[in-house]
């Protein structure tokens, strides 16, 4: 590039490299994705008129902090002498300036005569993956998640956490020379054996006995928070479902809770009985009936 190289232009050297660079070509390349960092940190400080002015007034450092004068370096530049971006002895000016030596210093390629390095950045962020069980979900809680690094960090579960859902540890990740980055946790609620679920409704299986079902009776139904008292009306069948308002999972936007539906399941003894067996056969002579499926 020529000295009289235009902000514009290096503004498209900056974009050739930047799309070179980015993450979403470059999956997985750890070196890559520093250097891109780099560079952006670099292209902020050079678009700041204001801090690239100082920067080659030698009133500021690369990192943006105020430099003491009177250390003999005989006026407007750099007091240790490194100069601006116009080459030697400060305030030479952005548009005298080499585009190569600037584009290679700001990129990483050597020292140049300008001297400068870029902006101090941020370190990586950590992200793992936390399986947490339905219950903890609805109700949140603490856990401890073990990290790659070999840390183990507690966590706060909130309530009504979603499976998917992202949760940021400010200043838990990898350490960098403008502080460490976040550590990020991607939430994963695990299959339960009892609960299904449809939408923010929780579906499970109710088991009664047939005097139950016959007759009426008051069961207990397992809840996330633990058993309740359900009222199973006379005369109920397999497949009918029950509900227990506010007791499923809560809404992503809303925070409200869906209900849990109990479908009934008939059951017979797990072992032969003589009376309830007599018992059915008068019952099927006296009162035959084919049963019939709803819906």
């Amino acid at each position: 590039m020529a000295r009289t190289a235009s902000e514009a232009e290096i503004r498209r050297g900056f974009h050739k490299l930047a799309k070179q660079l980015h993450p979403d070509k470059n999956p997985g390349n750890k070196v890559a994705e520093e250097r891109f960092k780099r560079i952006s940190a670099a292209f902020d400080f050079l678009s700041d008129k204001e801090r690239r002015r100082r920067f080659d007034a030698g009133e500021i450092d690369a990192d943006g902090r105020e430099i003491m004068r009177g250390f003999g370096s005989g006026g407007g530049g750099d007091p240790f002498g490194r100069g601006g971006f116009g080459g030697a002895g400060g305030g030479g000016g952005f548009e005298g300036a080499d585009l190569n030596d600037i584009l290679g210093e700001v990129f990483g390629r050597g020292g140049g005569r300008g001297g400068f390095s870029p902006p101090p950045t941020r370190g990586s962020d950590l992200r793992v993956k936390a399986e947490i069980e339905l219950e903890e979900a609805i109700l949140g809680g603490k856990r401890r998640i073990a990290f790659a690094d070999g840390r183990t960090i507690e966590v706060t579960i909130p309530k009504g956490a979603i499976d998917g859902q992202m949760l940021r540890l400010r200043g838990q990740g990898a350490p960098g020379r403008a502080g460490p980055g976040d550590a990020i946790v991607e939430i994963s609620i695990r299959p339960h054996p009892l609960y299904r679920r449809e939408g923010e409704t929780l579906v499970m299986d109710l088991p009664i006995s047939v005097p139950d079902a016959v007759l009426g009776a008051k069961v207990q139904a397992p809840t996330p928070e633990g058993p309740v008292s359900l009222t199973v009306p006379k005369g109920s069948n397999t497949g009918q479902s029950l509900r227990l308002k506010g007791r499923g999972l809560p809404d992503p936007k809303t925070g409200v809770r869906g209900d849990l539906l109990a479908r009934l399941q008939i059951y017979l003894p797990e072992t032969p009985d003589e009376a309830l067996e007599a018992f059915a056969e008068e019952w099927r002579k006296a009162r035959p009936y084919a049963p019939r499926r709803k819906g």
